[in-house]
């Protein structure tokens, strides 16, 4: 049929893409997905076809939720929205109202302040014990328990969670485990290996891996993917097209980007521990045979003024993220763990005098200079 220039212009776009062998996956920019007969929408309902709508499921989405799955030696994977929604959409899958939870003490601040306040409206609560002690974690679970939920490295002060204790833990009273592992990523470490049944990724950072996206992820059992899909989809968690895209573009150089990262990070750590105005330096010594992760934390000494520190940083960016190709720091006390209370705050020993650093791939010694002019900086 003949149509007018303005049906035209609405329909002029449409063309099979089907037959084209493109080198990487198209970005699959819809909001919905089109069916020729009614049969062949119910059959979307009936397993027979993938996607209807972009919320329920898109190819650039479900590549991503593959991708990290099989990079973590896990049967299946979802994408959402960011890393906290992901973190969200896991406990929501094996956790119910009027259940409760163990969790560590001295995980990112956003996780805590959601499993503290917003789970609890929900009607799960949540209690908080150093996961460095096996008996504390026991003594915490109740009849009601059903999850344990730490970070494989803890966020700021980088603690290397007992992967194996905790598994044995989750057998010895049938729980379920998960673990956040964005700072390990499965590049150092694969805790579903191990037998965590749900590891969570903010793909945000090292996996998206250039500060351009906001995206996360979870892998795990198969059964409790279902569910998590499920959750995603009827809570509207989703993730763009387009984020799922970028960040899929960002994994295929996850392993170069790490390399180079942990080296720099190592190199880091060591100089920093000589400094006399550093009072503590935390990096891990026990991750993995490729390297012990890109994040430092460090405590100055009281005499360092903090706002020369961060003054005095030059081209080191202040961010309250982690994980881009550059060097960047941020402060945990103003930003990733401020919605904690004093008391919370200083248990886990968070003061103002703590910096923690992401390390890029720039050359290592400019890294080292500009910290240690930064410091040399924050006493004159």
């Amino acid at each position: 049929m003949s149509q007018t220039f303005e049906t035209k212009i609405v329909h002029s776009s449409l063309q099979e893409t089907n037959k084209i062998r493109s080198k990487t996956t198209p970005i699959y920019q819809t909001s919905a997905f089109t069916f020729d007969t009614l049969e062949d929408l119910e059959g979307f309902y009936h397993g027979e076809t993938p996607y209807l709508y972009s919320r329920s499921g898109n190819p650039n989405t479900d590549e991503l939720g593959q991708m990290v799955a099989e990079l973590e030696e896990a049967p299946a994977g979802v994408a959402t929205s960011s890393g906290l929604s992901a973190i969200l959409t896991g406990i929501l899958s094996v956790v119910s109202v009027g259940e409760h939870i163990v969790a560590a003490d001295d995980i990112y601040g956003g996780t805590y302040h959601m499993l503290k306040e917003e789970l609890k409206e929900l009607g799960i609560e949540t209690t908080f014990v150093s996961f460095a002690d096996s008996q504390a974690i026991q003594g915490a679970i109740q009849d009601n328990t059903k999850l344990l939920y730490s970070e494989t490295v803890t966020n700021p002060f980088l603690r290397v969670e007992n992967i194996d204790e905790l598994v044995n833990i989750r057998k010895k009273y049938h729980l379920n485990t998960m673990v956040d592992n964005t700072f390990a990523t499965p590049y150092l470490l694969k805790p579903f290996e191990k037998g965590i049944d749900i590891v969570a990724h903010s793909a945000t950072k090292y996996l998206g891996g250039h500060s351009d996206v906001t995206a996360g992820v979870i892998v795990g059992r198969e059964d409790l993917m279902v569910k998590a899909r499920q959750k995603v989809v009827n809570l509207g968690s989703n993730l763009s097209s387009f984020e799922a895209w970028l960040t899929c573009r960002g994994i295929k150089t996850l392993a170069l980007r790490m390399e180079r990262q942990v080296k720099n990070a190592q190199q880091l750590a060591e100089t920093l521990k000589n400094n006399i105005n550093v009072k503590a330096v935390y990096y891990p010594i026990t991750l993995s045979e490729k390297g012990n992760g890109a994040i430092v934390t460090i405590e100055l000494q009281p005499e360092c003024n903090i706002h020369r520190f961060f003054s005095s940083l030059g081209w080191i960016k202040i961010v309250p993220t982690l994980a881009g190709v550059e060097t960047t720091v941020s402060y945990p006390l103003g930003t990733s763990h401020r919605a904690l209370s004093e008391e919370e705050q200083q248990n886990i020993g968070i003061n103002k005098q703590v910096v923690r650093i992401s390390v890029g791939i720039e050359a290592s010694a400019d890294i080292i200079n500009q910290f240690e002019a930064a410091i040399k900086g924050s006493i004159s």
